[in-house]
């Protein structure tokens, strides 16, 4: 298997509150570093009762400091809804305090609604100067030289934070082709564009001084139980949030619903089944099956596995199963 790490969005459950939610999240980020795992990064979202992570960054800090070897970041960054100075500051930071750890993934979607995007003061056309805010962004992290401007990045500058393009669609495979940087790609939950995505970004790439080759993470869903069936009962928390999502109704993560499946619509069914295809739920023997067969089709040198799961015990048993090698 290709080396696995953990999407958390530090969910906020049914019955519970953020505080717990960060709580839960470094004791996730503690256990995975145990069992192996590479990375654990968290998602800019803002607006959503069920996602604690809206000052990534704080969230971070929190987590890198309950743990001592995992690499901890962000999946992203929606660099649109920032001044590049601000971003670079702050991962400067987090680089001085965790040397070697910190990885910095960017995306250009807002991570909310348009309402709130609003209330972020996002002007509408801010994805448009996305490659441009990118590169700016780089810059600060580079080493100082003569005839380069006077804004500097403190702490930031000289600290060559590691940079991911995240993405679910071309745009974001051609822009990490054409600046040479590793690609993520949210194929948990828009999978649609990733077969074209990937033939983009490995036959476009120009090798660049952070990376030599094209190097590519991918996104999964993984639901990992003793039996096939707790398995799939699990996955019904995240069923249940994507329709509540798509109904304009999100909400606090639900428990599972053993009945929720069988009283979908047609039209709620085919939508789960197409946006959550990249989807691994059952036994230990089905999930490594599962992620097996998804690097052997895409040819993934990464997979950041993402369990929306309510339970808390249930949740870190399954990134125990998918971490384990038998």
């Amino acid at each position: 298997m290709v080396p696995l790490s953990v999407l958390d969005l530090a969910p906020i459950i049914e019955g519970g509150d953020a505080a717990l939610a960060f709580r839960r999240s470094l004791d996730l980020a503690q256990h995975a570093e145990r069992w192996g795992y590479r990375r654990f990064w968290l998602a800019e979202h803002h607006g959503m009762p069920g996602i604690a992570s809206a000052a990534t960054a704080v969230v971070i800090g929190h987590v890198a400091a309950g743990t001592s070897t995992i690499r901890v970041g962000a999946g992203g960054i929606m660099l649109p809804n920032h001044a590049p100075l601000l971003i670079a500051e702050q991962f400067g930071t987090l680089a001085s305090l965790y040397q070697g750890r910190i990885d910095l993934g960017l995306g250009r979607a807002p991570g909310s609604d348009q309402l709130t995007a609003r209330a972020l003061r996002r002007s509408p056309m801010a994805a448009e100067t996305f490659p441009g805010d990118v590169v700016e962004l780089m810059e600060y992290f580079r080493p100082p030289r003569l005839g380069r401007g006077r804004v500097q990045a403190v702490p930031g500058e000289g600290l060559e934070v590691p940079i991911w393009i995240l993405g679910s669609s071309l745009f974001g495979a051609q822009l990490a082709a054409e600046l040479g940087l590793p690609y993520a790609f949210a194929s948990h939950f828009a999978p649609a564009a990733l077969t074209q995505a990937l033939e983009v970004y490995r036959s476009r790439f120009k090798p660049s001084a952070q990376l030599e080759r094209p190097y590519v993470m991918l996104g999964v869903n993984v639901f990992a139980a003793d039996t096939d069936v707790a398995g799939r009962r699990l996955f019904t928390s995240l069923q249940q949030a994507f329709v509540n999502l798509r109904r304009g109704h999100p909400g606090k993560l639900p428990p599972p619903d053993d009945s929720f499946v069988e009283r979908l619509t047609p039209g709620d069914r085919h939508m789960i089944g197409e946006m959550l295809s990249f989807t691994v739920a059952g036994s230990p023997a089905t999930v490594r099956r599962g992620l097996e067969g998804f690097v052997a089709q895409t040819g993934a040198d990464e997979l950041m596995v993402t369990s929306q799961i309510y339970d808390h015990e249930a949740r870190l048993r399954s990134y125990e199963l998918a971490a384990a090698d038998d």
